[in-house]
């Protein structure tokens, strides 16, 4: 298949299937005698699972890490599972971060409502750093 192809079936762009190339995330294609790439139908396969991957939060480093290990069969089943699991964690630590960061903005705001003459723009002071955390 050509580029084209693949990425049309894959849903990315071809600029996409060139840089996953380059990471080493996806084989280089062979040639065919007019210079165009050949790929297979695995790079379909392997393109829907780097973005479904990508989907789920996992860094490039860590999707070459999963395609390693699908490409061993079901024993490396707990080593996924590992890398899964610390995705979790870190999402978690995200969440919280994002969390704490809205309450703090929702307190900003809700002291920017104050009457204007009982005001001194706390949210300006916040971001200054000697305001409101």
């Amino acid at each position: 298949m050509r580029t084209s192809q693949v990425a049309k079936k894959a849903g990315v762009n071809p600029q996409t299937l060139r840089f996953y190339e380059r990471r080493g995330l996806l084989r280089e294609p062979g040639r065919e005698p007019s210079g165009y790439r050949d790929y297979s139908a695995d790079s379909v396969h392997a393109v829907r699972f780097i973005k479904r991957a990508q989907e789920l939060g996992f860094t490039l480093d860590e999707i070459e890490s999963l395609l390693h290990l699908a490409a061993g069969g079901p024993e490396n089943c707990d080593a996924v599972m590992v890398l899964a699991k610390e995705k979790l964690r870190v999402l978690d630590e995200k969440i919280a971060s994002l969390r704490a960061m809205r309450d703090s903005v929702r307190r900003l705001v809700a002291t920017c409502e104050l009457p204007t003459d009982e005001r001194d723009c706390p949210l300006i002071h916040a971001l200054a750093g000697d305001g409101l955390s």
